[in-house]
């Protein structure tokens, strides 16, 4: 009994994950510091060599079962760190030392999947003094996520109108909204389906009477079968729908930064800078403002605000009604002895959009960062200051993953800034379409047809019910209120929160219906309402989503002191 308690005391295993695009790591404490080091030294030697040697791992008073756990333990750390290393193409460099004299910004991975705009033809050529052909700050327009999103709220809400709610068979969910706008003769009508929200405006005179609920279905959709649809009596309706027509709709985005020094080529090494050189200070400033995290009460992005567990300062912004946090690399915590930082892995990995500021001439590869989320990255470079120059100059470029749709504003020709505030006012607006012409891309374009989906499905069945309760039905009418809606009607938390949350929806629907729900071999979860953007939590884990992009960026947003 002795010998086991002394084994407990001087080995204990803490479980603690960080996660981050690439998952978590597991951290050991030892009772003995000269077994610490010794279990750390080896594991440094083992991560060191190939991931193919099968490197035994033994310490001198390890036993059997430690050894095992360790070696696959060191494995799977060592795997994922080769991984993410991302060789520079020589032969390429060598080539485009003859453009211009000087590498571009953004270099093309190997294995491509990526576009750069601009293109690297265009590159020769560029300095400081340029001609500036360009659009003016009049023409950065902001693209939207959703233009149908607000329709409902703008004329429906204000005006008397009717909804309707059927399950077609082919279609599977759908919630209708007609309104007759009498000053104007016209009839307005919203069909909301899995896929989309069809909206039309028919004129009354086209009519002899007004047309049911089906056959307006069909004039907006040829591929409705249904015979009949249901009203919706509920009093409440309008706040739900509202809520469902604008999940998408949010206006905080959060973006990284990162600080890439002249010769660093890996993530590794990008991940690992600490200082601010006074001139990435200075374009910090043209960004935002440096905030105190400390008990800052706007749109955080998922940074720690009350323990200071994710750095004591970020840099935030207000942009034309629109709240921006950024994720500056140097800002966040920075661990010693993780080549991989993953407590700046886990939110930069887990943005949609970052920038990459360069101090001196060595370019960026389109795919050394490695994220399942991140799929752009907009590239800023300090030119050169030139005798007849007042101020700096900035040289702008942007990569993306090949299915991203292209996106404004224009970059000028060539691609150089000298105004401070037309920086801003572009990097700012390219951001913001950029993360919103993400979202067109495969993976997330899949994901939001499930979350759609869910939350449509919620919604018919939301209604129904409580339209049901309204008419009396004895059986339902001491149905409680819906989590679920309450959680949608309070906005967006971001692009993972609304798939989160439609999961959660969905599920409460069903068990409010006495529909059993199936288990993915977790524990039940509990229901729980998020605010946009502001909530953190996740409630554990949808199995649709852990399939789609892996155990790591589940935890989107996680803060530190909520992990176990």
């Amino acid at each position: 009994m002795e010998k086991e308690k002394k084994n407990d005391i001087s080995f204990s295993r803490k479980r603690s994950f960080t996660f981050g695009a690439y998952g978590g790591m597991d951290r050991f404490t030892c009772g003995d510091e000269t077994r610490l080091e010794t279990a750390e030294n080896n594991i440094l030697d083992i991560l060191d060599s190939p991931t193919n040697e099968n490197k035994p791992f033994r310490s001198a008073n390890s036993n059997q079962r430690d050894t095992e756990l360790f070696e696959i333990i060191e494995k799977l750390q060592g795997s994922r760190i080769d991984e993410q290393r991302c060789e520079f193409p020589l032969p390429l460099k060598s080539q485009l030392l003859t453009i211009g004299g000087e590498l571009p910004l953004i270099l093309p991975s190997k294995m491509g999947g990526y576009w750069i705009d601009p293109p690297l033809e265009r590159v020769a050529d560029v300095s400081p003094t340029s001609s500036h052909f360009g659009f003016g700050p009049e023409s950065y327009d902001i693209m939207e996520r959703d233009g149908e999103a607000k329709i409902y709220h703008e004329f429906f809400r204000s005006r008397y109108h009717h909804s309707f709610t059927a399950v077609d068979p082919s279609l599977g969910p759908l919630v209708l909204s007609v309104c007759l706008e009498e000053e104007e003769n016209k009839l307005r009508v919203i069909l909301r389906m899995k896929e989309c929200s069809l909206h039309g405006v028919f004129s009354v005179s086209l009519f002899p009477n007004i047309p049911s609920a089906v056959e307006l279905a069909k004039m907006l959709c040829d591929r409705v079968t249904i015979s009949k649809f249901e009203a919706v009596s509920y009093l409440k309706a309008p706040e739900l729908i509202t809520a469902f027509d604008e999940h998408r709709v949010s206006p905080n985005f959060k973006f990284g930064i990162l600080y890439q020094k002249e010769g660093q080529l890996t993530e590794e090494d990008i991940l690992s800078n600490t200082d601010e050189s006074e001139e990435f200070k200075e374009f910090l400033s043209h960004l935002g403002e440096t905030i105190q995290l400390q008990g800052f009460t706007g749109f955080r992005g998922g940074l720690d605000v009350c323990h200071g567990q994710t750095g004591s300062q970020a840099v935030f912004t207000s942009f034309h009604g629109r709240e921006i946090m950024f994720h500056v690399a140097t800002k966040l915590p920075f661990t010693e002895g993780d080549p991989q930082q993953l407590q700046r892995k886990r939110h930069i990995g887990n943005d949609i959009v970052a920038l990459v500021y360069q101090e001196g001439k060595t370019p960026f590869l389109s795919d050394v960062i490695k994220s399942h989320f991140l799929h752009c990255f907009l590239v800023v470079r300090r030119l050169q200051r030139a005798e007849e120059m007042d101020g700096a100059a900035y040289q702008v470029s942007v990569t993306a993953r090949e299915d991203v749709p292209p996106f404004g504003p224009v970059l000028p020709d060539p691609p150089v800034f000298k105004n401070c505030s037309l920086l801003r006012e572009f990097l700012l607006t390219k951001l913001i379409n950029a993360e919103i012409s993400c979202y067109k891309a495969e993976r997330f374009s899949k994901l939001e047809l499930r979350t759609r989906s869910s939350l449509l499905e919620s919604l018919q069945v939301e209604l129904s019910t409580r339209s049901q309760c309204m008419l009396g039905e004895p059986s339902l009418s001491a149905l409680p209120s819906s989590e679920g809606a309450r959680g949608a009607s309070e906005g967006s938390g971001g692009f993972i929160e609304n798939f989160k949350r439609a999961i959660r929806v969905r599920s409460h629907s069903f068990e409010t219906l006495g529909v059993p729900r199936k288990t993915g071999g977790s524990g039940a979860q509990k229901p729980k309402t998020e605010k946009e953007g502001e909530s953190d939590k996740s409630p554990g884990t949808p199995s649709t989503l852990s399939e789609s992009l892996g155990p790591a960026e589940v935890k989107d947003q996680t803060s530190p002191q909520e992990e176990t």
